[in-house]
């Protein structure tokens, strides 16, 4: 959906009715760029009450999901991820943003959406990486390490909430085990039927370690599934909120642990970026971690591979989505050669 295709009229009506307005006008402001999944519209509110508020809202789009179902609940993607924001607005001291509502009838702007208040702040950049450009840059040594030592604060606060009191059973289907591996062949029962019979050695041979290396799991709780700098919203050092939940699932900690680590690599070590002052790196990064978790600091690298074979398998998914389109040339090879694969790689190498 472009900005000039949506009905500002039908969302301002719907908004009104959820802030008990009578009547607001909206001006959209943009979209952020990046991310695979919702669609994402900045906007602004005008109101004879409440004069200038600003929302964000997110449309679901017509594709499959980016990410494999966790629950055998039919559901939208967006409504997944407000789902998860609900609960832990409700139940949790966590910074997520505030919630006007969620809409699943297509008829108001032709697909399901949700709105949510703006937070004011700064996001690390992803392209080019935030370790080149963006405020990140601009920051004291000093800083740079506690930005980055906040933001791992925040996901051991994530993981050390009590997921019974969530409300969020729902994400593991009924008679599953939830834990590493459901969610390993999960998501290589999904790697594998995106591929539609392609073959990616390098990923196979991921899978194969993966199964044979990842441990037990110590703890089950709710995993963000993409945590990551640039999923947060900073004023200065101090994370003001948390986002994008929509590949939230039941798991150990180090499986969200090992995304942050595996995206780390991304954002220096791929891009060939040397480390900022203050820049922890990832050992340093790992022992933050698990000093707030306030747990016995353990080896994360299978749950790191299983992280890099997760983005390629993500990568797959979206490549389809673009020929799907018909945004691809018939002989392409970008499902396989991409930056993703070239990570798996780098980790694969520095195991071996």
């Amino acid at each position: 959906m472009t900005e000039e295709s949506l009905d500002t009229k039908a969302l301002g009506q719907w908004i009104a009715s959820k802030l008990n307005e009578e009547e607001l006008s909206v001006e959209i402001d943009g979209r952020p760029s990046g991310g695979f999944s919702a669609e994402t519209i900045l906007l602004t509110t005008h109101s004879a009450n409440n004069g200038a508020q600003r929302f964000v809202v997110r449309l679901e789009t017509p594709e499959p999901a980016v990410y494999p179902p966790q629950s055998d609940l039919s559901m939208p993607e967006i409504e997944i991820q407000y789902r998860i924001m609900e609960s832990l607005s409700h139940r949790t001291s966590l910074p997520i943003a505030g919630l006007v509502g969620y809409e699943s009838d297509p008829a108001v702007l032709g697909t399901p959406f949700f709105v949510m208040n703006h937070v004011n702040g700064a996001v690390p950049i992803e392209s080019p990486p935030y370790s080149v450009e963006g405020f990140f840059t601009h920051l004291s040594a000093r800083d740079r390490t506690a930005l980055i030592n906040n933001g791992l604060n925040q996901l051991a606060q994530f993981h050390n909430v009590d997921p019974s009191t969530l409300g969020l059973e729902w994400l593991t289907p009924a008679g599953a085990t939830p834990g590493s591996k459901r969610l390993l062949n999960l998501w290589r029962s999904f790697g594998e039927a995106e591929l539609k019979g392609r073959s990616h050695p390098l990923l196979e041979s991921a899978w194969t370690i993966i199964e044979e290396e990842l441990p037990t799991d110590e703890s089950i709780g709710l995993c963000w599934g993409d945590p990551r700098p640039g999923n947060i919203i900073w004023q200065g050092t101090t994370p003001v909120c948390l986002t994008d939940f929509e590949a939230a699932c039941i798991g150990p900690p180090e499986f969200d642990l090992g995304w942050w680590l595996m995206f780390d690599r991304t954002m220096h070590e791929l891009a060939g970026i040397e480390r900022l002052d203050g820049d922890p790196n990832r050992d340093e990064q790992r022992k933050m971690y698990f000093t707030h978790a306030g747990r016995e600091e353990r080896d994360t690298s299978a749950h790191e591979l299983f992280a890099a074979a997760r983005y390629c398998v993500i990568v797959v998914r979206v490549m389809n989505r673009l020929d799907q389109r018909g945004l691809l040339p018939a002989d392409s090879m970008v499902w396989r050669d991409n930056p993703a694969t070239e990570c798996l790689k780098m980790v694969l190498d520095e195991r071996s």
